[in-house]
């Protein structure tokens, strides 16, 4: 991502179309954009090359690309060595919507991520009972092999919370603790979890109550935003917002789109319940779905 980053930058200084860098490599608009975009290609390093010259590019920046690219080839023999150099996702690949992999590839790079839900719990944060319920409510017919390997796609997905240099901040509708995908037992060990997960250092969970009123979370419904550290060239990778509904599912790249729901999240926290008063709502409903 860093790598595609600087040579997207690149591009854009030299007033290049993405078609038109294509065509001068005589590849496909879609592989430079997956370059850019931080996903593997078929180019070598002499596309790369190409490419620094068509750009224009001074010493400087053609010799911090190519460290850069240096880098990603021997990262890409490690874990070919390794056998993971696909991501732990790909395993799991007939499991889950087309464009998934992309959230999850973010998702295992991003630093920081700020969910914001107004039905289910997200599910770095969900336990297996309920996103069992979950996955069934939309396919009930799904076979109990193919059930348990989309839960350990949810269970790989949360070690990502046993890393401190990782922070989840998570703002939550009460609808999300009113609404009952399972039975009374499993939301209690659902909300029990949730306030557990809320005394981790690196989660903050904040509950957004339905007497604040109007706020902009209902307007602009649920989403996560995902933020990512510099990278090794010095520059800030963009954030990504992420939108899923029932049919499909979208990404928010464009920093006048992000900036909006940049926003939104600002006017949540403004309106949310502290993170102690969360964690009392939270048990106060897990003992009215144990009563």
């Amino acid at each position: 991502m860093d790598f595609g980053n600087v040579m997207r930058g690149l591009r854009t200084r030299a007033d290049m179309t993405i078609l038109a860098a294509a065509l001068h490599l005589e590849v496909s608009r879609q592989t430079v954009m997956r370059m850019e975009d931080g996903l593997p290609t078929k180019l070598g390093t002499l596309h790369i090359h190409v490419l620094l010259d068509q750009y224009k590019a001074d010493r400087t920046a053609s010799a911090e690309a190519l460290r850069l690219w240096a880098e990603i080839r021997e990262q890409d023999k490690v874990a070919k060595v390794q056998g993971n150099s696909k991501g732990f996702w790909r395993a799991y690949t007939d499991q889950i919507a087309p464009n998934f992999p992309k959230f999850l590839r973010l998702e295992s790079a991003a630093e920081h991520i700020v969910s914001h839900q107004m039905l289910v719990i997200p599910g770095l944060l969900q336990i297996p009972d309920y996103r069992r319920a979950i996955i069934q409510i939309s396919e009930p017919e799904l076979s109990t092999v193919d059930l348990e390997r989309r839960l350990e796609l949810t269970a790989q997905r949360q070690v990502r919370l046993e890393e401190t240099d990782f922070r989840l901040e998570v703002l939550l509708s009460e609808s999300v603790l009113r609404h009952r995908p399972s039975s009374p037992a499993i939301m209690v060990e659902q909300l029990r979890a949730l306030a557990a997960a809320g005394d981790r250092e690196n989660v903050s969970i904040r509950i957004v109550p339905f007497a604040v009123g109007p706020h902009p979370g209902l307007a602009i419904h649920s989403f996560t935003l995902l933020r990512f550290a510099i990278g090794a060239s010095g520059l800030t990778l963009p954030s990504v917002v992420f939108v899923e509904g029932a049919i499909g599912s979208m990404f928010h790249e464009h920093e006048d789109e992000v900036g909006q729901y940049q926003r939104a999240i600002e006017g949540l926290r403004a309106v949310a319940l502290t993170e102690e008063d969360t964690s009392d709502l939270v048990f106060r409903v897990a003992k009215e779905y144990a009563a």
